[in-house]
């Protein structure tokens, strides 16, 4: 009964997470597109991940939403985490200016901040997959995320 609750929990923050972002730099959407085209290393991408980044996020807050696919959700999650974790310590690694396309509140914290809060959703991520690989009584050779 833990275990299912804390996959709970931590889908919904990440549902929460994920929908927040979204709707945030869809809402800035200019502003979004700008800051992400004067980042170093995804200039030349900077019209394709302004609308791409956002969809995948929705995405994968519907996978997470949907329990025949939560398994892919939380593994989606996972690696959409490490994608802007080592984005992150890219930038503050090898560039002098670093702009931020971060949504909403996400975008007051520090880089030293988001990097620590990306670490922490990095872990609740594994946490889930983890758990959800671990329910009692499911066989976990099955391989189509239909039948998670």
């Amino acid at each position: 009964m833990l275990r299912k609750a804390l996959i709970e929990t931590i889908c919904v923050l990440f549902i929460l997470l994920f929908v927040y972002t979204a709707v945030s730099k869809f809402l800035d959407y200019e502003n979004f597109r700008a800051v992400i085209g004067q980042s170093p290393l995804i200039t030349r991408f900077a019209p394709v991940l302004a609308i791409v980044v956002p969809m995948a996020e929705l995405v994968i807050a519907l996978l997470l939403v949907l329990p025949a696919w939560r398994r892919a959700g939380l593994y989606a999650s996972f690696a959409m985490m490490v994608l802007f974790t080592v984005y992150i310590i890219v930038l503050v690694t090898l560039s002098e200016r670093i702009p931020c396309s971060c949504g909403g509140v996400i975008s007051l914290m520090t880089w030293k901040q988001h990097l620590y809060f990306n670490i922490v959703f990095v872990g609740l991520a594994l946490l889930g997959m983890w758990l959800y690989t671990k329910q009692p009584g499911e066989n976990t050779t099955r391989t189509s995320p239909v039948h998670a």
